[in-house]
């Protein structure tokens, strides 16, 4: 598993706690989040994440801004991503289970490092359940 890191200005000092969570945990973490905190915009940075989990069979995406909610929009607005803003570790499990999200969206804003620890950890550790949930999924497909 590839994960794939993008931020926009607000959320580079939580990019490396969570790079450095990713690579402890053994998967590759390829990082295309800015290296300082001059303004950005978010959006450029969602469509690099997207465009580069394209590249991957096995790639799920992170994305922080200040909200979170910025990167969600952002990123949902590519049919291949399933984006999910995560507050907390509940909400990152039925992400995973439910909705098979492949990128997890967080604000740096929001959530403490403690918290995003256990949203990591559950959007990592819970695999999609299928079954009624993938009919569900295939209509969210463009018309």
């Amino acid at each position: 598993m590839v994960y794939i890191i993008g931020t926009d200005h607000a959320g580079v000092n939580l990019r490396d706690f969570i790079k450095q969570y990713l690579q402890s945990k053994g998967f590759e973490v390829i990082d295309l989040a800015p290296t300082d905190t001059q303004r950005v915009d978010y959006p450029d940075f969602a469509q690099k994440v997207c465009e580069k989990m394209r590249e991957y069979d096995d790639a799920r995406g992170i994305l922080v801004c200040g909200s979170g909610i910025g990167m969600s929009i952002a990123a949902n607005r590519y049919e291949y991503i399933r984006a999910a803003l995560c507050t907390d570790a509940y909400m990152a499990k039925m992400a995973r289970a439910h909705n098979d999200a492949n990128v997890l969206c967080m604000g740096e804003r929001i959530s403490g490092i403690g918290e995003v620890e256990s949203i990591l950890e559950a959007f990592i550790d819970t695999p999609f359940e299928g079954g009624r949930h993938l009919a569900r999924i295939s209509k969210l497909k463009s018309h």
